[in-house]
């Protein structure tokens, strides 16, 4: 028998709400990584949609990395929307 994937499970809880993590299954196809998830993660009718992801790929950044990858990028003006001014037809905004 040949090793099956491990998925990263997903549930959104409400309509409106993000997914969150909520565990991980091991199946043979995104199929049946739906159906483990399912009745692993939203037997109780926790969840109204799932999304499982094959582990191996996601790309995360690493918590040594926080500094650079996260700071303010202050010198670049043109990043903040205070920097243009708003034509009249938009200015309900």
């Amino acid at each position: 028998m040949s090793e099956w994937t491990l998925f990263e499970v997903f549930v959104r809880s409400k309509h409106g709400l993000n997914h969150k993590h909520v565990g991980s299954v091991h199946a043979a196809d995104t199929t049946m990584a739906i159906e483990n998830a399912r009745e692993l993660y939203t037997r109780r009718s926790e969840g109204v949609s799932l999304w499982v992801v094959p582990s191996m790929l996601i790309t995360a950044s690493s918590p040594d990395e926080k500094d650079p990858l996260f700071d303010p990028a202050d010198d670049k003006v043109y990043r903040h929307a205070s920097f243009y001014e708003l034509p009249a037809e938009v200015g309900h905004m």
